[in-house]
């Protein structure tokens, strides 16, 4: 421990020398905070990753801010208004917004914002397609005229889960949607310090001064008034969980974003950290699957092996003994939310017999193909995931290839659709924020397009299903629909949902304002 402490002073006394002079003279008015992972890519259209959502929600704004009852308020907006039976939508934007480089916000960079996100977006192609045409008749107008009538719109542009709809420059937002925006021009509350960037480090990010937060609401999740109370806020990033709950107690960094389980009882015993869960849909973990692919293109062995599956282990993993912090079964809509429920979940319930999913696999055609499973190594969650994942793959007789990566490693290399022997992979995982898994709109895990989100699952019935949720009249027909939507997953098996949990994030008493929902670092100040 000695040790530990004595490399950290060290380390703190490295990095306060090495920042800019005018960094070190603004300490009392930066907030340091420590992410889950390195920000290893800028454009929040490029990943789904949260780190990039996050960091997206500090340079850019949206049209709509979401709070924690999942109600659609006008953020960038003054307000709208819908006509023609709900086929016709005007949106106008608020006076005086400005891009970072001092330009004026203007509709037509809004129109074009929502064209490329659309071409990203699971939610915004169904809007899209619903769209006869999209268009700015002025410099505050952004005018939507529907084939039919889309009541979601809001829901659409203003969700608050990946992809998000970030508004950016026309020049920017015209770009193919495969090319990443790598220069950071936006209209939000803060500016993104890219002369600071050191990968694995630091990012760092300065108090827009034009930024123009609205004058009335009130703060929650991504609604309300965006006030900035910090003038830089700093991403320091560690993978080691000691050395940042040593940093968090020693008050060299002022919150931490997710604390691992076994650590919160030491950090609830400090009398200057305050730990809360700030998010109740918590995180929904899953295995998703490669069906290009022997073992995994066999449908048969898909649905065998949900047998196997032991979605308390996976909990008990994460969350331990603390019953609270955890939830099973988790189907495949968020727990707790109107379009959740159990139907179909039968495999997923009683004793795990895995001398018998062992036979059953083989009978189905298993020959011993090698299942390489991704696991990032870098995130403690995840690993927990993985360990356990490889475990039960091995107690059902599968040959596994366990690959530790870093979490950008990772994104990178699931876009392969090569074979195993060629550099491909298996199955990975990884979790979801539980918005992410609120109704069908979003939810890109459980699409059947055979395209998009790797694992490249194909189910005609499920997309007919989605498009059907759409127009359903009433939340009682949306809630029949995804009770069907869940049952055709576990039949087509586009991943294996391992179990909810929640956790916790901790931050020092010095600060106050820390909102519900992600991290978002307007409303938070100096205590």
């Amino acid at each position: 421990m000695l040790r530990r402490r004595l490399l950290q002073g060290i380390g703190a006394a490295a990095a306060v020398l090495a920042a800019p002079a005018g960094v070190r003279a603004q300490r009392q008015t930066t907030l340091r905070f420590i992410p889950n992972f390195d920000l290893a890519f800028l454009d929040p259209l490029f990943t789904p990753a949260y780190i990039t959502r996050n960091h997206a929600y500090l340079v850019f704004d949206t049209l709509y801010g979401q709070d924690g009852e999942f109600r659609m308020s006008p953020q960038m907006l003054e307000g709208d208004v819908v006509e023609d039976g709900g086929k016709l939508w005007r949106l106008t934007l608020r006076e005086g917004l400005v891009w970072h480089d001092g330009e004026r916000v203007l509709a037509r960079d809004c129109v074009a914002s929502i064209r490329r996100w659309a071409k990203r977006d699971a939610f915004g192609d169904a809007l899209i397609k619903a769209t006869e045409e999209l268009d700015a008749p002025d410099d505050r107008t952004i005018r939507f005229r529907l084939k039919r009538p889309f009541p979601l719109l809001r829901e659409a542009l203003g969700k608050s889960a990946s992809y998000m709809c970030a508004m950016m420059p026309e020049r920017f937002a015209n770009l193919d949607v495969m090319q990443q925006v790598t220069e950071m021009v936006g209209s939000g509350p803060f500016r993104f310090k890219a002369d600071e960037r050191v990968s694995g480090v630091r990012v760092a990010y300065e108090k827009f001064a034009g930024y123009r937060p609205r004058t009335s609401g009130t703060p929650d999740w991504t609604a309300g008034p965006k006030v900035v109370h910090f003038d830089r806020v700093e991403w320091l990033t560690s993978p080691d969980p000691a050395t940042n709950a040593a940093a968090l107690q020693q008050g060299e960094r002022d919150w931490w974003e997710t604390v691992p389980q076994d650590l919160v009882p030491l950090l609830r015993r400090n009398r200057n950290i305050r730990t809360a869960v700030l998010d109740p849909t918590g995180f929904c973990n899953m295995m998703r699957i490669n069906h290009l692919h022997p073992p995994f293109d066999n449908p048969e062995i898909r649905r065998i092996l949900f047998r196997g599956v032991d979605q308390n282990a996976f909990v008990s993993a994460l969350v331990g003994d603390d019953a609270a912090m955890g939830y099973t079964p988790l189907g495949f809509f968020c727990p707790g939310t109107p379009m959740a429920s159990e139907a179909g979940l039968e495999p997923l319930k009683g004793p795990r017999d895995y001398d018998r999913v062992k036979a059953d696999l083989r009978a189905a055609g298993y020959a011993g193909e090698k299942v390489v499973l991704m696991v990032p190594g870098d995130n403690v969650n995840l690993k927990a995931l993985g360990d356990v994942g490889a475990d039960m793959l091995r107690r059902c007789g599968m040959e596994v290839d366990y690959l530790a990566l870093d979490w950008a490693s990772m994104l990178q290399r699931r876009n392969r659709r090569e074979p195993v022997a060629q550099g491909g992979w298996s199955a990975f995982v990884t979790n979801w924020s539980g918005v992410d898994w609120i109704n069908p709109a979003g939810h890109i895990s459980i699409r059947g397009t055979g395209d998009g989100y790797p694992g490249w699952s194909r189910s005609p019935r499920t997309e007919e299903l989605r498009d059907a949720w759409f127009v359903a009249p009433d939340v009682a027909a949306q809630q029949a629909i995804c009770r069907d939507i869940q049952i055709q997953c576990m039949q087509d098996v586009p991943f294996y949902p391992l179990g909810q949990h929640r956790i916790a994030t901790a931050y020092r008493s010095s600060i106050t304002g820390v909102l519900n929902g992600f991290a978002t670092f307007w409303n938070v100040r100096p205590a």
